[in-house]
């Protein structure tokens, strides 16, 4: 833990890989981490007076930004896990949020970093946390020094999937929840692909909402090929106007 931390920053969950969270291997998809991570990240807010119930009572919630995830190793069914998430600091009208996954031994199993917005639910405007939540404890330790690099606009891609809008895709701001963007990315590579990596890098750019019933088109194009290939993604409404995420995916064979 940085020297700097304050008290109350972190926030320490313990997980354990459950059937339904793992893969046809017995591993856990990268889904189920992400959910790990949402719940974790609520249940800390939520400590430190700023989850969603309460902020909705303001007209405020939530809404994230960027995401840059690092999978290191990928647990099996029945592993104990334990997961460390911590808010550290501002960028502007960003609230900076990191997360940290080890094993029973303390081996790092994946590292994120993510940037939210405060949003007035009557304007639709972002709001400065630090004026509208007030002072809350940070540690500025970074678990992922992203800067949250631009990501490129796919012009022409490789391949395209749609998708529908399920009512259990929405979360409680009642649109797409952000994990549904990744795995969507992550089901628009082919089948014999997929059988064979496993994502080690996950950047993406929320940039639109989706709601139930819309349908989503999802391009994706390989940027560099090899056993580390890296793929790059548009997500669309299905008229093409609207874009809601970018993603970048590097992949372990």
């Amino acid at each position: 833990m940085d020297e700097n931390a304050e008290a109350g920053a972190r926030y320490h969950q313990r997980y354990k890989v459950r059937s339904y969270e793992s893969d046809q291997t017995g591993r856990l998809r990268p889904v189920s981490l992400l959910n790990y991570f949402q719940e974790a990240a609520g249940e800390h807010a939520e400590k430190l007076g700023a989850g969603i119930v309460e902020l909705m009572k303001q007209n405020l919630t939530w809404v994230i930004s960027r995401y840059h995830i690092k999978f290191i190793k990928y647990p099996r069914w029945k592993s104990s896990l334990d997961l460390t998430t911590w808010p550290c600091g501002h960028q502007g009208l960003f609230a900076l949020r990191e997360f940290e996954l080890r094993d029973e031994q303390g081996g790092l199993l994946a590292a994120a970093t993510s940037s939210w917005m405060l949003i007035d639910l009557k304007t639709k405007r972002p709001s400065p946390p630090a004026e509208r939540l007030g002072p809350y404890p940070k540690d500025p330790h970074r678990a992922l020094a992203s800067t949250f690099e631009p990501l490129p606009a796919i012009a022409r891609a490789d391949l395209e999937r749609s998708f529908s809008v399920r009512m259990s895709d929405l979360d409680w701001n009642r649109h797409v929840n952000h994990v549904v963007y990744i795995a969507w990315a992550l089901e628009t590579a082919p089948s014999g692909f997929l059988e064979k990596h496993r994502p080690a890098e996950v950047e993406a750019d929320f940039r639109g909402e989706a709601f139930y019933g819309d349908t989503a088109t999802s391009r994706m194009k390989t940027l560099t090929a090899g056993p580390a290939s890296q793929t790059g993604y548009s997500i669309f409404k299905e008229d093409g106007r609207k874009e809601l995420a970018r993603l970048r995916i590097l992949w372990r064979g």
